[in-house]
């Protein structure tokens, strides 16, 4: 059924309950775009500014980071909420593929208007028939935004107030709960209609419908509920964090809180995901840069060309597997020597400006079934002009041995200072210890480090490229346009992603399973640990200066006037200037009065007013 933009389908123009929508909100059926409309004519409910989770609403972050987290410079332009009037208006990328449902009516992402309100589970069924959406790298999506659109389909829930429960997590867990219920008792005319759930339904539920061979899926997004759903990517403790597509309250960059103004900024934002990302946008960010993964893989395997990965590549049995991360992020930090302090003025820090995303894009990761090599056979593969990826058994000499400047941390996080280490590492690190001390190694020969035993692949290349470029590219659109929401969201996809690919639990069905990689994770990490520590002996060579403290890739020095340590350039992986705190008296008192690294890392923290460091 074809219908004009700015049209309105008849069929739900059927009775309205008052408490909908007042007739002077509802736009008349010829109006171009309900979403071209000043603030006094934007639908007002109490009730969904309540469900809308505000900044002051959140419960302080706790004092220890994830690894995992992101924490972009805050610049002055990124401080507050994105401020959609002053971005470019949407786009119709994402017309056909998703449709938003408020209170007031349905809209494409562009922001024309569809159809009237959509008060019973019948007419959701009749909605999502009528617009026939298609895929776009996810399942077709509905958004159901505002509490008083979740109302009239019967989707209210009562999990109890935070102020009556010790811990948010209780709340979350019992509104997750009653969510999956109601949703239970609510959908039976879909069910009974031919759809079928993927999964327990919860703040996205999963549909699909099979006719003669061909089977259709639709996700329904209920946007006030999203806070049900906490990980990694979405928060973590008592922390409501980034959100996904929504953005994070705590950053200023969730939808606002009136329905037709979130309605508005989330269509802008589903437009920029189809257009820049080539998808839409995942359940988390995590499942998004999968997702694009997923698109390129078809592109490759129709037109033949190009690497495609199809299977997983779970961590090779290994005699003595480290516990923890194969590659651990470094986390180190040191008591300065007093005549250090002794001419400085402030405390920078510095952090690689998207780095593992920038590490995604330049390294070749191996795939297929890997050879077991002992001995010999694994000090010949070692010994090729091109090292194959894989993971090698060494054996890392005491640092005590080796003439390394002690204002660094070791070169490897499994290294110790006074007795050699038997270890698994990857490719990168085999390749980086062999580099000289001044470019961030300890200029060993393969004899020095006894490899006993390597997992190498087969085929490797890189198969991140292109993956890289298309996040590289669309994060460069965010940052010249200051659009704090995509630029915050393109990183929690590709950090996400990264992170996930060590958790097979992530990627369980058969479809999904070629994300799994925990080598490819490790040898990202390896390699911004890497270059990281070859900037830090760089600033040396040119300042005399070194850091007190790193965490993962962010560095912290004490510098005197006039000293600037960031790269000019503005590629990724680049180090940028992070954040600067003036080195005050009691700041100063704190590090010279310091008696372990633990009283050290409270006066960094005490100066600089944002605790979290790093950009990976």
């Amino acid at each position: 059924m074809a219908l004009k933009k700015g049209e309105q389908f008849t069929l739900f123009e059927l009775e309205t309950p008052e408490s909908a929508t007042r007739s002077d909100e509802v736009p008349e059926p010829d109006q171009p775009s309900l979403f071209d409309v000043d603030d006094t004519a934007c639908l007002e409910t109490d009730s969904g500014a309540a469900e809308r989770p505000r900044t002051d609403d959140i419960v302080a972050p706790p004092d220890e980071r994830s690894n995992e987290v992101e924490t972009e410079p805050t610049q002055a332009s990124e401080r507050g909420a994105t401020e959609p009037a002053a971005l470019p208006p949407a786009g119709e990328a994402a017309d056909g593929h998703a449709v938003i449902v408020t209170a007031a009516g349905t809209y494409t992402p562009s922001g024309h208007t569809l159809t009237g309100p959509v008060n019973s589970i019948e007419k959701l069924d009749k909605l999502i028939r009528w617009a026939t959406l298609t895929p776009l790298g996810t399942p077709a999506q509905i958004w159901i935004v505002g509490i008083e659109a979740c109302e009239m389909l019967g989707w209210i829930i009562d999990p109890g107030s935070e102020d009556d429960v010790d811990d948010m997590e209780i709340l979350r867990t019992r509104a997750a709960e009653e969510l999956t219920a109601i949703l239970h008792a609510t959908l039976t005319p879909m069910l009974t209609a031919g759809w079928e759930l993927r999964g327990e339904p919860g703040h996205v539920v999963h549909l699909s419908r099979t006719t003669g061979n061909f089977t259709s899926m639709v996700d329904i997004f209920i946007e006030p509920y999203v806070w049900t759903y906490w990980n990694k990517d979405f928060g973590w403790g008592n922390r409501v964090g980034d959100m996904g597509i929504l953005g994070s309250p705590t950053a200023g960059t969730y939808l606002p809180d009136d329905d037709l103004p979130a309605a508005q900024e989330l269509g802008r934002r589903l437009a920029w995901c189809a257009q820049h990302l080539g998808v839409l946008p995942g359940p988390t960010p995590a499942r998004t840069g999968a997702a694009i993964v997923d698109k390129i893989k078809r592109d490759r395997t129709r037109s033949g060309k190009g690497i495609v990965v199809t299977v997983g590549g779970p961590v090779p049995p290994l005699d003595g597997e480290p516990r923890g991360d194969l590659e651990p992020a470094v986390g180190w930090t040191r008591i300065p020597d007093l005549e250090e302090l002794a001419d400085t003025t402030q405390l920078v820090s510095i952090d690689q400006r998207a780095a593992y995303l920038a590490s995604a894009g330049m390294l070749e990761f191996g795939y297929g079934k890997p050879r077991h090599l002992r001995g010999e056979n694994a000090l010949d593969a070692a010994r090729q002009p091109k090292t194959p990826f894989g993971l090698w058994h060494v054996t890392l000499p005491p640092g005590d041995m080796l003439a390394l400047p002690p204002a660094l941390p070791l070169p490897h996080p499994h290294m110790l200072a006074d007795q050699p280490v038997q270890t698994w590492i990857t490719t990168v690190s085999l390749d980086a210890l062999q580099t000289s001390i001044a470019d961030g190694g300890i200029g060993a020969e393969l004899d020095d480090l006894d490899i006993a035993e390597a997992w190498v692949y087969p085929e490797q290349g890189r198969a991140l490229d292109k993956w890289a470029k298309i996040l590289r590219e669309a994060r460069k659109v965010a940052v010249d346009t200051g659009d704090t929401a995509m630029k915050r969201f393109i990183g929690a996809c590709y950090k996400g992603y990264i992170g996930r690919m060590v958790n097979p639990d992530m990627w369980t069905a058969k479809q999904m399973q070629h994300h799994h990689q925990p080598l490819w994770r490790a040898a990202i990490i390896a390699h911004c640990r890497w270059r990281g520590r070859r900037v830090a002996m760089r600033i040396a060579r040119e300042t005399g200066r070194w850091p007190l403290r790193t965490v993962t890739d962010s560095w912290v020095y004490p510098l005197p006037p006039g000293i600037d340590i960031e790269d000019e350039s503005d590629a990724l992986g680049k180090m940028t200037l992070e954040k600067s705190a003036p080195l005050t008296e009691n700041i100063t008192v704190m590090l010279t009065d310091a008696r372990d690294t633990h009283e050290i890392n409270l006066a960094l923290k005490a100066a600089f007013t944002d605790e979290d460091e790093g950009n990976i």
